[in-house]
């Protein structure tokens, strides 16, 4: 896990200058604190900064072969298997970023539709004088671009090139009430005007600082539901998983895993305690709040199971207020979503042992388990609903003006996901892997691990596994209203202790207990922030949050309001996150 950059210049510009480079690259110092480098050449620069996890000694780039040089940021799980597959060739280290780099000589552009992993690439072909920037398929590893006066500039984080001086700070309000509305954003376009995301599976090539090609790998098989006994979906499942967390255990350093009360993560230790001959380190974090849920005791039984050592954390208030700013001001790309809490906190824990982490995101959306879907797969009039009909905002006067077409990346991205062939189940799946789970779910991974140069892995998300469970029948992903039936069924088998057909508990964290006890205060201090006056009466924020309570749209409305107040005065004003979340927000 890493941070890339690079300046490619356009006709007339000057060669990269090295200084903007490290600006750059520096911004991005907590993505990988263990070494360094950079090379420019001709019209273009690229840098790096490592967090070495696999070939330690001689892992360090940029690499280069032939007349083209690679900097990567994320994990090859099938290197081993990719080199093999090219005999002839001289590696000059055994990382696992070297083999796409000789793969990009031998097939050009679409040399990423044999890799299997989270990446963010970047090959500078000299030969071709071009670019090839690349993103994982998933879109579990980002990558930003924007198109200057000089040429195109990428990095691993929207922030760096805000901090280098290549974009100016800024927002786009279309952008920002999607994010109001919605928690994330979808789309190519960030909230930043001039900042763009690569998407999932895509690849550009880059000539004289422009993009002139695009093409795109998709994450998921096509066709609709294929049939299969349930015995041989089961005995394919095993054998997918077991593969594919054993390729996410590839490493040269010390790692863990984040264990939840859930299925998923479960899941993964299952898999995890049955490859690893030594017990499996596992992290669970828990709230120290009235009502809230905790999943601490549901992981302790699974832990216990499995022969796992278990630590748990204890998240408490205190302990909220004094980093919230810090933790909101990792989410450069915001999504406000409360679960970016516990995983900032436990990646700061687990960074103590270990450098590399796997988790269950994802299980969710490849194995089906939302009630959403199961409202998305009823026509309307037997009470189906689209998802996510409604804003946040919708029924609650606090907005100055409603937010209008906030919906329509989400319009866009489900008219995409209805191909041909697929059922209502697959269609709604395939829209939350489309925009959801890179910019909300994996975003919130990346940039809490990262802040504290922590590797997440995601095991349930490979393509291994989605070959087998993609096209499943409906009735094996969805059964008597409860979602993940093929893995529930799955972990009945190898961790009952999972208790995997038991009560969904659900994940929450108690920000409106808190914020309730604090409300006047906080409400005042919120109301008060020019990100908020722009788009929300202050009156009215006051009294949201005066009235708060652990009821969750109240609450969860004051926590959406309270991340954009403490997002904006980083990423808009330019404001250092200082002091616990009371002087953040009184500082002028």
């Amino acid at each position: 896990m890493c941070g890339i950059a690079g300046l490619i210049a356009g006709p007339g510009a000057p060669q990269p200058d090295a200084a903007r480079l490290a600006a750059i690259i520096a911004a991005m110092a907590h993505r990988g604190p263990d070494a360094g480098g950079q090379t420019i050449s001709g019209r273009v620069g690229i840098a790096q900064n490592r967090l070495a996890i696999i070939d330690l000694v001689t892992g360090d780039q940029p690499f280069f072969a032939g007349t083209a040089a690679l900097v990567a940021n994320g994990e090859i799980y099938n290197y081993r298997e990719l080199r093999a597959a090219m005999p002839g060739v001289n590696f000059a280290s055994a990382s696992d970023c070297e083999p796409p780099l000789h793969l990009y000589l031998r097939d050009g552009p679409d040399y990423a539709k044999v890799l299997r992993g989270m990446y963010a690439i970047a090959i500078h072909d000299r030969a071709a004088r071009r670019v090839a920037v690349s993103r994982d398929r998933w879109g579990i590893k980002p990558l930003y671009y924007a198109q200057t006066q000089e040429g195109l500039a990428f990095a691993s984080e929207a922030q760096a090139l805000i901090a280098a001086g290549l974009v100016g700070r800024g927002l786009r309000p279309a952008v920002r009430d999607e994010l109001l509305q919605m928690q994330y954003t979808t789309g190519s376009d960030t909230i930043f005007p001039g900042i763009s995301r690569l998407l999932p599976g895509e690849t550009l090539q880059v000539a004289d600082g422009k993009v002139v090609d695009r093409r795109r790998v998709i994450a998921l098989p096509e066709g609709g539901p294929d049939t299969i006994p349930e015995d041989e979906a089961l005995r394919r499942l095993d054998r997918a998983l077991e593969e594919s967390v054993d390729l996410h255990q590839r490493a040269d350093v010390p790692y863990g895993m984040f264990l939840s009360g859930g299925i998923d993560s479960a899941t993964v230790l299952t898999l995890m305690a049955r490859l690893n001959e030594r017990p499996v380190l596992a992290f669970t974090a828990g709230f120290a709040a009235p009502g809230a849920a905790d999943e601490r005791e549901a992981a302790k039984r699974v832990a216990t199971s499995l022969g796992a050592r278990h630590e748990t954390l204890d998240v408490t208030e205190a302990m909220v207020w004094r980093h919230l700013p810090e933790i909101v001001a990792c989410m450069d790309d915001p999504a406000a979503d409360y679960a970016i809490i516990p995983t900032w906190f436990l990646a700061q824990r687990a960074r103590q042992e270990v450098k590399v982490v796997l988790s269950g995101e994802g299980g969710d959306e490849i194995f089906a388990g939302y009630g959403r879907y199961r409202s998305a797969m009823r026509p309307w009039w037997l009470g189906g609903r689209v998802m996510r009909a409604r804003g946040n905002f919708d029924r609650v006067k606090v907005l100055r003006q409603n937010p209008r077409n906030w919906r329509d990346g989400q319009a866009a991205a489900e008219a995409r996901s209805a191909t041909p062939g697929r059922t209502r189940l697959m269609a709604a799946q395939a829209t939350d892997i489309e925009d959801w789970l890179p910019h909300d779910l994996l975003l919130k991974l990346d940039r809490c691990l990262m802040a504290h140069a922590v590797e997440g892995r995601t095991p349930l998300l490979d393509q291994g596994v989605a070959e087998v469970v993609w096209r499943l029948p409906d009735a094996l992903k969805v059964r008597g209203g409860m979602g993940k039936w093929l893995l529930r069924k799955w972990l009945e088998k190898n961790c009952p202790a999972a208790n995997p057909f038991g009560p969904k508990q659900g994940f929450t964290v108690p920000m409106g207990t808190w914020i309730s006890g604090v409300g006047e205060k906080l409400g005042r201090l919120v109301a008060a922030q020019e990100g908020i006056r722009e788009v929300a009466e202050p009156a009215r924020v006051e009294a949201l949050f005066r009235h708060c309570s652990g009821k969750r749209n109240s609450g969860y409305l004051a926590w959406v309001l309270l991340f954009y107040a403490l997002w904006h005065r980083t990423h808009v004003l330019g404001l250092k996150p200082e002091g616990d979340v009371f002087e953040a927000l009184a500082t002028r």
